[in-house]
C-alpha cells in the first residue's frame, strides 16, 4: 500500500523572514499540535557568515491510534527525524522528515519547502509532498493507513493556521519587520546585489501594492478564461495550483481532495502532449468516484477519448438544432435556483418522444441533449465569472445546474420500447461523460405509470446520482419541502402554478410527414459519423500502416493518435516510390456495436500493411522518425517537416512487454487463449509549407483537434 500527498501552493502574505520566525515558535513544543510532545536536537551546523543553517531534530509524537493497536505493537509514541536546511541568502527553507519508529513496516517520507513568492518578494510560498508505504503491520495495514492519512490530513489543515497564529503573535509583540540576510550583510554582496536590494527596498510599498492588485485579480482572470474557452484548459503542462485559486474557482476542498486533484492533473500533463481538461472537469470525475484517483482516472480517460473521437468540444460552434427539435423538444433554460445555479425545465410528459425518434432518430436527439449539456457547463462558467466579482459575497464557484422534469401527460406511449432504449442510451452517455453536473433533479406531477418507467431505468442510474432525485406526486410540489425549497418563488414556472412565465411550448404531436424512413430501421447512423479520427486494430506481427503523399519538400506532416487498448510503437518511414494505396475508403467498414456511451456503431479501418517482409530498410525505404512507445491510455501528437517530396508511411506496431522464460507449451496455450492486439484512433494531415508558421509546439497545439488521453478498459469500444 502506497499513499501520496501533494499540497497546492499556500501563500503567506508576509515576508520570508517573518514566516521563518513564526515557524521557529513551533519548537520545542506547540500547544496547537497536541500530538507533538517534544523534540531533541541531534545535529546543528551554521556557516560562518550565517547564510546557511542546518538543524536535525528527533521529534516525539503521540499518535491518535486505538489503544488496542498500541498495546498489540507495544508503543505509545512514534519518533520522526526532521532535517531543516535554511538558506538565508537565497531565502529558502527545505524540510525533510522520515519516521524512525517501525520503519521496517511503515515508511513515511515528507518534504516541505518555503520560498519567496515569484511575483512578490514580501510574500512566502509553501509546498508539501509526502509518501507513505505500508509494508506490513500485523494484518492491520488498512486500519493503519486510514489512521495515518486521517491524522496527516488533520495536521495539514492546521499547518497554515498555526503559522498565521504565530505571525499574529509577532505583530502583537511589535515585530513588523525582520531584516533579510542581504540587509544584514551588505559587505558580502556585490555592487549589483546592493543596487538591486536598494531598489527593492525603496520601491517596497509600490511593488507590494502593484503585486497585491495583480494577485487580487488572478482568480477573476482565471474564471474569465474558464468562461470563454470551452471545457478544456488552454494552458500547458503547469501542474502547480494555488490554494487561493482552488478555493476561488473550484470551491472548498479537503487537503486530501486537493492532493488527488493535483496528482491526477499532473498525471494527465506528464502522459499527454496536448491540451488537458479544465480543473473543474477533472474535479467532477474525482467527485463522482469519491476521490479514488485510479477509478476517476479510468472513467475520465474513457470520457476524454469519447470527446476527442466525436469532437464534442466543437459542438457549441458546429451544431444547431433543426426546426423539428426546436418546435417539438420541450425543454429550455429558465432563470436560476436559490443557490444561483442555472435551471433547465423539461416537459417530458407532453413530449412526443416516439414522433421525435422517428423524425430525427436517436442520433439527432443525442446530439441535441449533448448540446444542452455543453451549454449548461458554459452557463455555469458564466455564472461563476459573474459571482467572482469583488462585489459578490456569495460562493463563487458554480459547477452544476438544477433540472425540473414535468411528467404531466406521461402515459403508456412513452413506454414504447425504442423510446425506452433511447432514454437508456442518453442516460448512459450522460452518466459516463457528465458526472456531477446535475445538482438535483426535481420530478413533478408524476402519474401512476411512472413507477413502471422508473423500474426500467433506475437500475442504470448510479447510486450517488439517484440521491439527487426529488420526486413529487399530485400538487404537493408547491408547498414546504417542494420547489420553493430549491427555486425562488418568483421563478417557479407558471404552468406549475408559479407566477413566472416560461416560454416552453405545451407540446404537439410530430406530424408523420416529418418522419424519416431510415429511422424506422433503428440506429442506422453512428454518433458523429463525420469524425476525423479513424479506428484501427494493431495485431501482434501485423502492424497498421498508412501511406501519406507529400507533394513538395518542407510540407509538414502532423499526427495525433491515442492508444485505446494495449501499447503500440509508432514509427515514420519514407519512400520515393508509392507503397500501396494512399486512401483506404474501400477498407473502412461500419462495425456493429452495442448502444453504449461511446456512441453505437464504430467506423473502423481494417488492418493494413504496405511494407512487405522482403523489403529492406535503407534500400526500399528509410527511417525518418525514430520509434516511440505509446502506452495504453496515452496520447501522442507530433509533426515532421518533410525534407523531400514523396511517400511517408505512418506505422503502428503492437508493443509487447519483455519476453519471459516459458515453455513451448505455455507459449502455445497463451497464443491460443489470448489475442494480442492493440487499438488506436488516429488522425493525420499534411500542411503546405506556406501554412507552416512558428514553432513545432505551436503547430502541434493549434492544428490538432482536442487532443486528450484515452484509456478505455470497458467493453464499450475495446470489443
Amino acid at each position: 500500500m502506497v499513499q501520496q500527498y501533494q499540497s497546492p501552493i499556500r501563500v503567506y502574505k508576509h515576508p520570508f523572514e517573518m514566516v521563518m520566525a513564526a515557524y521557529e515558535k513551533r519548537f520545542p513544543t506547540c500547544d496547537m499540535i497536541p500530538v507533538f510532545i517534544g523534540c531533541e536536537i541531534l545535529n546543528e551546523q551554521e556557516s560562518e557568515d550565517k547564510s546557511t543553517h542546518v538543524i536535525e531534530r528527533r521529534c516525539k509524537l503521540n499518535v491518535d491510534a486505538p489503544r488496542l493497536l498500541k498495546r498489540m505493537v507495544g508503543f505509545d509514541y512514534v519518533y520522526f527525524v526532521q532535517k531543516n536546511s535554511l538558506n538565508r541568502k537565497e531565502r529558502t527553507l527545505n524540510i525533510s522528515a522520515y519516521n524512525e519508529s517501525f520503519s521496517s513496516r511503515v515508511l513515511v517520507n515528507e518534504c516541505c519547502q518555503y520560498t519567496v513568492h515569484p511575483d512578490n518578494p514580501n510574500w512566502t510560498c509553501f509546498e508539501q509532498t509526502a509518501k507513505m508505504e505500508i509494508k506490513s503491520f500485523f494484518g492491520f495495514e488498512s486500519s493503519v493507513e486510514k489512521i495515518a492519512m486521517k491524522q496527516y490530513a488533520a495536521n495539514i489543515k492546521k499547518g497554515k493556521e498555526i503559522i498565521e497564529h504565530f505571525l499574529g503573535e509577532l505583530l502583537k509583540e511589535g515585530i513588523t519587520h525582520i531584516p533579510t540576510w542581504a540587509e544584514q550583510n551588505p559587505h558580502l554582496n556585490s555592487s549589483s546585489n546592493r543596487t538591486s536590494l536598494h531598489s527593492t527596498s525603496s520601491n517596497n510599498d509600490t511593488t507590494f501594492s502593484q503585486t497585491r492588485s495583480r494577485n487580487s485579480s488572478f482568480s477573476s482572470t482565471c474564471a474569465e478564461v474558464a468562461a470563454t474557452s470551452g471545457d478544456r484548459i488552454v494552458g500547458g503542462k503547469e501542474d502547480k495550483l494555488d490554494e487561493e485559486y482552488i478555493e476561488h474557482n473550484l470551491g472548498i476542498l479537503q487537503p486530501l481532495e486537493e492532493s488527488k486533484l493535483i496528482q491526477l492533473r499532473k498525471w494527465l500533463s506528464d502522459t499527454h502532449n496536448g491540451k488537458i481538461p479544465r480543473d473543474e472537469h477533472i474535479l467532477r470525475f474525482l467527485r463522482s468516484r469519491d476521490f479514488n484517483m485510479e477509478k476517476a482516472r479510468e472513467v475520465l480517460c474513457q470520457s476524454l477519448s469519447w470527446r476527442k473521437q466525436h469532437q464534442i468540444d466543437k459542438i457549441l460552434d458546429s451544431w444547431s438544432s433543426n426546426d423539428i427539435l426546436t418546435n417539438y423538444y420541450l425543454g429550455g433554460w429558465h432563470h436560476h435556483d436559490l443557490e444561483g445555479r442555472p435551471v433547465y425545465v423539461l416537459k417530458l410528459g407532453k413530449m412526443d418522444t416516439k414522433g421525435l425518434l422517428k423524425a430525427v432518430g436517436q442520433e439527432g436527439i443525442l446530439r441535441h441533449v449533448l448540446y444542452i449539456m455543453e451549454e449548461g457547463l458554459k452557463k455555469c462558467r458564466e455564472v461563476s465569472l459573474e459571482r467572482s466579482k469583488p462585489t459578490s459575497e456569495k460562493e463563487t464557484h458554480i459547477s452544476s445546474w438544477t433540472c425540473i422534469v414535468d411528467l404531466d401527460g406521461l402515459n403508456m406511449r412513452h413506454l414504447w420500447r425504442p423510446g425506452v432504449q433511447a432514454l437508456l442510451r442518453l442516460m448512459e452517455v450522460i452518466e459516463a461523460n457528465y458526472p456531477e453536473t446535475m445538482a438535483r433533479l426535481l420530478i413533478v406531477r408524476s402519474p401512476r405509470v411512472f413507477p413502471v418507467l422508473w423500474a426500467l431505468i433506475s437500475p442504470f442510474i448510479d447510486e450517488k446520482t439517484s440521491t439527487k432525485f426529488m420526486m413529487y406526486t399530485g400538487t404537493d410540489y408547491l408547498g414546504p419541502g417542494g420547489l420553493v425549497d430549491y427555486i425562488p418563488a418568483e421563478f417557479i414556472p407558471d404552468f406549475l402554478g408559479g407566477s413566472c412565465q416560461c416560454n416552453i411550448a405545451d407540446g404537439e404531436v410530430v406530424p408523420k410527414s416529418m418522419y424519416r424512413l431510415d429511422c424506422e430501421k433503428g440506429d442506422g447512423v453512428s454518433l458523429w459519423e463525420e469524425t476525423i479520427y479513424k479506428t484501427a486494430n494493431v495485431f501482434k506481427g501485423a502492424p497498421h500502416e498508412v501511406v501519406v503523399e507529400v507533394p513538395d519538400k518542407d510540407c509538414v506532416i502532423t499526427w495525433d493518435f491515442d492508444s485505446l487498448k494495449g501499447d503500440v510503437m509508432y514509427t515514420l518511414f519514407y519512400s520515393k516510390k508509392p507503397m500501396g494505396p494512399l486512401e483506404y475508403e474501400d477498407l473502412q467498414c461500419i462495425v456493429p456495436g452495442p448502444s453504449t456511451a461511446m456512441g453505437g456503431n464504430q467506423v473502423q479501418t481494417q488492418n493494413v500493411q504496405v511494407i512487405d517482409k522482403h523489403m529492406i530498410l535503407g534500400k526500399d525505404y528509410s527511417l525518418v522518425e525514430s520509434s516511440i512507445v505509446c502506452r495504453e491510455g496515452e496520447s501522442v501528437q507530433g509533426s515532421h517537416v518533410a525534407r523531400h517530396g514523396g511517400f511517408y508511411i505512418l506505422q503502428w506496431k503492437f508493443h509487447a512487454p519483455p519476453a519471459q522464460t516459458s515453455s513451448v507449451v505455455t507459449d502455445v496455450i497463451y497464443q491460443v487463449t489470448h489475442n494480442p492486439k492493440a487499438k488506436v484512433i488516429y488522425y493525420h494531415e499534411v500542411l503546405p509549407s506556406e501554412n507552416f508558421r512558428g514553432s513545432m509546439t505551436s503547430l502541434e497545439s493549434c492544428q490538432s483537434a482536442f487532443s486528450t488521453l484515452s484509456h478505455v478498459t470497458g467493453s464499450s469500444i475495446t470489443s
